[in-house]
């Protein structure tokens, strides 16, 4: 299992503001981290982390998918997404081909990073 990932990302600021619009409809919040260099997203725990890129490579190209509590959230997760500046890259639906019960939205972050919003008991 998983415990975190961290992503390394241009603007901290924009970054930022741009994942605490984008996971507050799946109810995760900034945590704890270093204001300007890194920060955690978490309901309990942080579990998703940006960084800032100082020397290393950005991020970009990366998928990471979130578990969200309703097909409701997946729509709202997207809006929210594409309201603080993300790209659409697949909108709210029912992702058949993956299983029966699963319902998707799919948002480019400020660097290219492929953000999901999933949800798995979808019944339609």
């Amino acid at each position: 299992m998983i415990d975190h990932v961290t992503i390394r990302v241009s603007d901290y600021a924009k970054s930022k503001a741009f994942y605490e619009d984008a996971l507050a409809p799946l109810g995760l919040m900034p945590l704890m981290g270093e204001e300007g260099v890194y920060h955690g997203f978490g309901d309990d725990k942080p579990f998703f982390w940006i960084a800032v890129a100082d020397g290393q490579p950005v991020t970009a190209e990366a998928h990471v998918a979130i578990t969200a509590p309703s097909a409701e959230a997946v729509n709202t997760f997207y809006a929210a997404a594409i309201g603080a500046g993300g790209r659409d890259n697949g909108a709210p639906g029912p992702r058949q081909h993956y299983h029966p019960h699963y319902y998707g939205a799919f948002v480019l972050d400020l660097d290219g990073n492929n953000i999901e919003a999933v949800f798995h008991g979808y019944t339609g």
